[in-house]
């Protein structure tokens, strides 16, 4: 008897699973869709908690990177294309005329009595523009 009843639950059971086997399939296609929508909620989260952090990047890039790089760009070529005669200054805030150049080192002709200065090729701040109008102005 008691087998039976056992036997009577245990049918019972696969007679209900049989006629909700095709509810049971439509519920594993709702957690799909479901767990799909899940994955695609997650991905639009994980996108809006990067993308300020994207944006800062992108602004910083623009804003600060960017202008450096083209400023040390031009400091390079502007140390690159130094000769002699050029009238510079040092970032001493010394200005002279360079008298001649190696590699890594220029030489400046400096003051009145041209006296001669080696200094390294990075201390040059800038090249200046001179502009004689006579013969007779000197330019230290």
């Amino acid at each position: 008897m008691l087998i039976e009843k056992l036997f009577g639950i245990t049918s019972a059971i696969a007679e209900t699973a049989a006629s909700t086997g095709a509810a049971t399939d439509a519920a594993a296609a709702a957690d799909a869709a479901g767990e799909a929508a899940g994955q695609m909620n997650s991905v639009a989260a994980l996108l809006s908690t990067f993308l300020p952090m994207i944006l800062i990047f992108v602004v910083f890039y623009f804003m600060l990177i960017r202008p450096q790089r083209k400023k040390d760009k031009a400091v390079k070529d502007m140390l690159n294309n130094l000769k002699a005669g050029d009238r510079v200054c040092t970032i001493g805030g010394i200005y002279g005329t360079i008298v001649g150049l190696k590699d890594d080192t220029v030489t400046l002709s400096v003051g009145v009595n041209n006296t001669t200065m080696v200094l390294a090729r990075w201390g040059i701040r800038s090249v200046e523009e001179v502009s004689i109008e006579n013969d007779a102005q000197e330019l230290n």
